[in-house]
């Protein structure tokens, strides 16, 4: 199962982080995760938002380059070999994670973790087979 992501490029410059999640504070639009890689000149905001088309919307009418993005969202028991089990599924199926990210949800007893791999379809796909439960956008909205 697919969701939606949004990648915002930043400039890496005083305030620009700031001005991205104080739009999206001012439209009501709840971050439920989000991580930042950056370099010298930019930065990458990932965003797990409740909407994403809205947020994308009312990102860009604040200047803001935004992208929507598949990825693939999993649950896994928040314990030491959690994440282990995930990668070792993908890498026996010859598969690259470009990119991943983990937020707990509220309970603490479940981990979210949120892949980016080359091939967005097989991923699910192999996961899917190994029995690993797989999140929707509602259902990470209602963590």
């Amino acid at each position: 199962m697919k969701v939606k992501q949004i990648s915002v490029f930043l400039e890496n410059k005083k305030g620009r982080l700031k001005k991205a999640v104080h739009a999206l504070a001012e439209a009501n639009i709840n971050i439920r995760a989000l991580s930042i890689a950056d370099t010298s000149e930019f930065g990458i905001l990932r965003l797990m938002v409740p909407d994403p088309e809205e947020a994308k919307k009312v990102l860009e009418e604040n200047n803001f380059v935004v992208k929507l993005n598949d990825v693939i969202a999993v649950e896994v028991p928040d314990r030491p070999g959690g994440l282990d089990k995930i990668l070792g599924i993908l890498t026996k199926a010859d598969m690259n994670v470009e990119y991943i990210y983990a937020f707990v949800e509220k309970k603490g007893e479940k981990a979210i973790v949120v892949i980016r791999t080359e091939d967005i379809n097989k991923g699910i796909r192999v996961l899917k087979e190994a029995k690993v439960p797989l999140l929707s956008s509602e259902d990470i909205s209602v963590l």
